[in-house]
């Protein structure tokens, strides 16, 4: 199967109603493919051991993204700022930023159109070419299978997975509370998706869990945003979390979010 070409047509457009944004999003988890179709080798990725990797000689470049937000003189948020940053064989590359106005409320299910618009600045700063995407968000995990991490897979034809610390759809297989570290737990369709009921559309992940019997870390909810299947996001969510819950990626860009907000109100 051909991958499919990038799609601008599908941005996010804030100025749409909400009816128009649903509609996007079910014509975005159309376009998406929710299976392994990458070039990169994941072994890199999976099995830190691993020799190989991509064609040309060098491990995959796994760019991780998130959100933080800026206030005005109100205290009110106005202004998204996205944080990106691209890791190569465990070292960090390239780190970029954007600030983008927020033009539209929070509405669960639509964030891809609050922060969609930094999330892309930001990429197109990037001067090095991602083999993969990892979000602080939610990819077929989703009421219309159109998270943050399959809209902006699919407008920019990146293999994506989204790492969501909440669930917000679908019902887990089995329990997960207080799982081993290591254990994945299927999430499937429930009538809250746009999906048949019983669809795999990610999984419950215990990156991380405390020794003892009084307390426990919650799992992460990895699911598959474009090009990637549901076991290959948690695979690979799974082994980028080496020392930490989130995978490392993620976790940087959350951190030099937090430093790039500072560094622009400062400024």
């Amino acid at each position: 199967m051909c991958a499919p070409p990038p799609r601008p047509d599908l941005a996010p457009d804030p100025e749409l109603d909400r009816a128009a944004m649903e509609a996007l999003q079910r014509e975005i988890a159309a376009a998406a493919v929710f299976v392994d179709e990458f070039t990169f080798d994941r072994e890199p990725l999976t099995n830190p051991l691993a020799a190989s990797a991509t064609a040309d000689g060098d491990p995959p470049t796994v760019v991780g993204i998130d959100q933080s937000f800026l206030t005005n003189e109100a205290g009110d948020q106005d202004r998204a700022l996205s944080a990106v940053v691209a890791v190569r064989g465990g070292e960090v590359i390239e780190r970029v930023a954007a600030v983008t106005d927020l033009e539209t409320p929070y509405i669960p299910g639509l964030l891809s159109f609050r922060e969609g618009g930094a999330i892309l600045a930001a990429l197109a700063e990037l001067s090095v070419e991602p083999d993969l995407f990892l979000f602080d968000g939610s990819g077929r995990i989703h009421f219309r299978q159109a998270g943050i991490a399959t809209h902006i897979g699919v407008v920019r034809d990146v293999p994506s997975i989204g790492v969501a610390k909440s669930l917000l759809c679908g019902t887990p297989r089995e329990e997960t509370a207080n799982l081993s570290t290591g254990t994945r737990v299927g999430i499937e369709a429930n009538a809250k998706v746009d999906a048949p009921e019983g669809t795999l559309l990610g999984y419950a992940v215990q990156t991380r869990q405390y020794d003892s019997p009084n307390r426990y870390i919650n799992p992460l909810y990895v699911s598959p945003g474009h090009r990637v299947g549901p076991e290959t996001a948690a695979d690979i969510a799974l082994a980028l979390a080496s020392s930490y819950k989130l995978p490392e990626p993620v976790r940087l860009a959350d951190s030099y979010a937090t430093e790039a907000k500072r560094d622009y109100v400062d400024s």
